[in-house]
């Protein structure tokens, strides 16, 4: 990311006047040498950093956490032009609802891809669900973004 690039976003944050952290965790180095594919965890040559996107805030009630909700919501959103695309990565340690929640019905495997393409990869998502499949057939080990099982399979 360029200097020019930074004081964009910096200013963005300035602009939201909320205590709002951007938490870069760089990649790299040996991470980069191991394939997408050797484990779950895709995010490895060609990503810079993880960003880990913070607010933080005091006040009490609905209309609060709405509004900085919206505010974290507007920063993930400028944040565009710097980060991953098509599809945008996320880090499933840092869970995001916002991407997607599976409701454990006939469309789990169409509710969780959205989420667990971000997360996974297209290609560790799939092999994920066959294990989720055959393990636990039943899904009774979820929650709102766990590995949905596939029905067909």
């Amino acid at each position: 990311m360029s200097k020019e690039g930074l004081e964009f976003i910096f200013k963005k944050m300035i602009e939201l006047q909320t205590p709002t952290s951007l938490i870069f965790n760089p990649y790299g180095g040996r991470m980069s040498e191991i394939s997408p594919l050797a484990k779950p965890f895709p995010h490895r040559a060609g990503n810079i950093a993880k960003i880990h996107h913070v607010t933080i805030w005091n006040e009490k009630g609905i209309e609060a956490s709405n509004h900085y909700i919206n505010l974290t919501r507007v920063l993930y959103n400028y944040m565009i032009p710097f980060v991953s695309k098509s599809p945008r990565l996320a880090y499933l340690n840092y869970r995001d609802l916002d991407l997607g929640i599976t409701h454990n019905g006939k469309l789990s495997y169409f509710e969780g891809k959205v989420y667990g393409i971000k997360y996974f990869k297209k290609e560790n998502f799939n092999r994920l669900v066959k294990i989720q499949t055959k393990v636990d057939p039943g899904n009774f080990f979820r929650n709102e973004q766990s590995i949905p099982v596939h029905p067909d399979w």
